[in-house]
């Protein structure tokens, strides 16, 4: 059996051996990228350099990456939908394209010295055109000319094989399917396009050679990229002739702890596989994310209540599979267990992990009887109903649902999701459009916010301590929203210090300049680095200040003003609690 081990060395090496650099997995809290909750794929901490930015290991990369999506949330639980997932990727940044990139999918692929698998059971999708892009012939062509019979390439619409986000670059793609049909080999008229129930999806490549407008129109994108990716999970169960992903071994522990805890048995019955299912990769995605280096923990918006609903859908799953003990510490250390070699971060932040997934189901099965009471005495559910089970009993809103169906009752989704607007948390439909996925604005609003973000560090650093440490911001061009790591809410005189110490840097017009090194010579110049590992070996260092007048010196991908006099005036608009621990300042520049 090849664990996920061998599977992530063997893709990294691979890619190596072909000129790429390999990079560290991001963070899963993205940096300055205000359409996004979570890091989706690994592109997005690469986005500077996707829009022409020069990235310092060069223009070929490669890596395995942490990666959050919940906007199919309610899949889970099939045999092969995830919150949490690895994706290995590469990149081309202007260097190679279709012919080459197609080359190398296949070689890694079917070559016995890499995976080995069967030419005969892979098929391929490529774009069917639009009005907007000419059909993908190119990519058709060069899969022909591997070797890909011309039955096994389907052509299919922009919905299945074109990425692209609201703004930014995007193209078509083509998809790798491998045959999981009854038969040995699909039938020479199967393809992913005629029998989609039979083919998996392993990897996606996608050729970036536009760049949408906000207009919608779609313009030549002058730096062509190639951005792929494969999930490990579907890969492995693949590679190992499994059922499902949860049999894999990043998996297959926590179904075995979970069947100690509730006595159950996985793929006896099929209700109880789908809630064993849900239980393992909820539980294992809210592990990842508070684990993360910018961990976050429970809460009632953004990130943080992806963590709270994770963490309180599968205690609901684990009553209805008969877990009436407290079970959520014991998987999570099962998942710090099988990841602390891979993604140390996990192993260092367990206790706070342990400490939060504690408090969580603590704080829900306090209210979790009187909610079900509550819910048992409702003939339909209503908006305001939904939402009061929320707001007082900590449902979220596909747990209502789920309970809803039980009965034969219908929830008012639209109607809750309104609510939620109005009462200023975050709205099920907004999570959702996050998580598709989207690049952050690279326009002038939000580059000086960007570079605001800088001399907002350094104030807190200076009035706070040096304890303080940046958990993520999010920025648009309207305002920047940062948090950091402090135990206590600022007073207003700590508040009017951060602000003066911002506003003087700002009115001295210092010079922002950026240098190449590595992070060595980075953290001995005493620069902040906070997101040094996503940048590989070589980073930028921008500064605020020269001699004696440095103000700020960070670790960061850019871009930024080129001196601060341009920012306008600084003011804090809110500063509140983020999650246990952690602190949020939301702030503009008048």
């Amino acid at each position: 059996m090849i664990t996920a081990k061998e599977l992530r060395q063997k893709y990294l090496d691979f890619f190596e051996k072909k000129g790429h650099v390999v990079i560290p997995s991001a963070s899963l809290i993205p940096e300055n990228d205000p359409s996004i909750l979570f890091t989706t794929a690994g592109m997005h901490p690469l986005v500077p350099f996707l829009l022409g930015e020069k990235h310092p290991a060069g223009k070929r990369l490669t890596n395995v990456q942490k990666s959050v999506r919940t906007g199919d949330i309610d899949e889970v639980g099939d045999i092969g939908h995830l919150t949490f997932f690895e994706m290995l990727g590469n990149w081309s940044l202007g260097d190679y394209f279709k012919k080459e990139a197609i080359a190398m999918s296949l070689e890694f692929l079917t070559e016995k010295k890499w995976l080995g698998l069967d030419s005969r059971k892979l098929a391929v999708s490529v774009f069917a055109g639009d009005t907007d892009a000419p059909r993908d012939k190119e990519s058709a062509k060069y899969w022909q000319a591997v070797g890909v019979p011309k039955h096994k390439i389907a052509y299919l619409p922009k919905e299945n094989n074109w990425w692209g986000l609201t703004k930014g670059p995007c193209g078509p793609d083509t998809e790798m399917f491998y045959w999981l049909g009854q038969t040995e080999y699909p039938p020479e008229a199967s393809n992913p396009g005629n029998d989609e129930a039979n083919w998996l999806e392993i990897w996606n490549d996608v050729f970036m050679q536009y760049f949408k407008e906000v207009d919608g129109s779609y313009q030549p994108l002058a730096q062509k990229n190639v951005d792929t990716g494969m999930g490990l999970e579907r890969t492995l169960a693949v590679l190992n002739n499994l059922d499902d992903v949860y049999q894999i071994d990043t998996l297959w522990p926590i179904v075995e702890e979970l069947e100690k805890i509730s006595g159950k048995k996985y793929g006896k019955d099929q209700s109880i596989t789908i809630s064993l299912r849900i239980i393992s990769d909820h539980l294992r995605s809210a592990t990842m994310i508070m684990g993360d280096t910018m961990g976050i923990g429970p809460g009632n918006l953004d990130q943080g209540y992806v963590v709270r609903r994770l963490i309180r859908l599968a205690i609901r799953h684990g009553k209805k599979i008969g877990i009436e003990d407290y079970f959520c510490t014991r998987i999570a250390r099962v998942v710090v267990d099988i990841f602390k070699d891979v993604y140390p971060e996990v192993l260092k932040n367990q206790n706070f992990v342990l400490t939060e997934m504690e408090n969580e189901e603590d704080k829900f099965k306090a209210t979790l009887g009187q909610g079900i009471r509550k819910f048992n005495k409702l003939e339909n559910i209503s908006a305001k109903e939904a939402f009061d089970l929320y707001q007082s009993y900590g449902f979220p809103l596909e747990m209502t649902r789920e309970l809803a169906e039980e009965k034969g009752l219908q929830v008012d989704v639209e109607g809750f999701k309104k609510e939620f607007v109005k009462h200023q948390d975050i709205s099920r439909q907004g999570a959702e459009q996050k998580f598709k996925g989207g690049l952050a604005g690279h326009g002038e609003r939000e580059i000086k916010y960007h570079t605001a973000t800088h001399l907002l560090q350094a104030a807190l650093h200076k009035v706070l301590g040096e304890h303080v440490q940046q958990k993520g911001s999010n920025i648009t061009s309207d305002r920047l929203r940062f948090d950091f790591v402090h135990p206590d809410k600022l007073t207003s005189e700590q508040k009017q210090e951060v602000e003066n110490l911002v506003n003087r840097a700002i009115v001295r017009d210092l010079p922002v300049s950026c240098e190449e090194m590595s992070v060595a010579e980075a953290k001995a110049k005493g620069s902040i680095g906070l997101f040094e590992d996503k940048y590989g070996e070589k980073v930028k260092v921008y500064t605020i200040g020269s001699g004696d007048e440095v103000f700020s010196k960070e670790i960061c991908g850019g871009p930024h003003v080129a001196h601060t006099g341009i920012l306008g005036h600084f003011k804090i608009k809110k500063e509140e609690s983020s999650s246990a621990g952690i602190r949020r300042i939301k702030a503009i520049l008048e």
